[in-house]
């Protein structure tokens, strides 16, 4: 499985966890294109639960990779998901002072054994 493949499968399996989890699902794969420069953010799923909008970065990899999924938002994606979540309120006229967060979806997958293990960072980014 390639690399755009294995995100878009670890998107739907977060998706699913979350929905169970008591979350709704308002947008996915959230663009937005920065002012300054040619830079541009992605959300993967942005949701809402108990009040609070959750911007969720999910990470995807396989059961043999040598580091974990969270470990691949770095400071540069962390600034990203932030603008990004600015971004998404912003244009759906939230007020920056409502409650929000970032997230992340940490995914293993084995598919070998038909398994994923998933862990959910809430508030991972400040």
């Amino acid at each position: 499985m390639q690399g755009k493949q294995l995100g878009s499968f670890g998107e739907k399996i977060a998706e699913n966890f979350l929905k169970k989890r008591g979350y709704k699902i308002l947008d996915r794969n959230y663009y937005s294109k920065f002012a300054a420069g040619p830079l541009r953010g992605e959300v993967d799923i942005v949701a809402k639960r108990d009040n609070v909008i959750s911007f969720i970065e999910v990470k995807t990899l396989l059961s043999q990779e040598a580091f974990l999924p969270e470990d691949k938002v770095d400071w540069k994606k962390q600034r990203k998901l932030v603008r990004t979540a600015e971004s998404w309120l912003m244009k759906n006229r939230i007020p920056l002072e409502s409650p929000w967060q970032i997230d992340v979806v940490a995914i293993i997958t084995d598919f070998s054994r038909k398994s994923a293990k998933i862990r959910h960072f809430k508030n991972a980014i400040c």
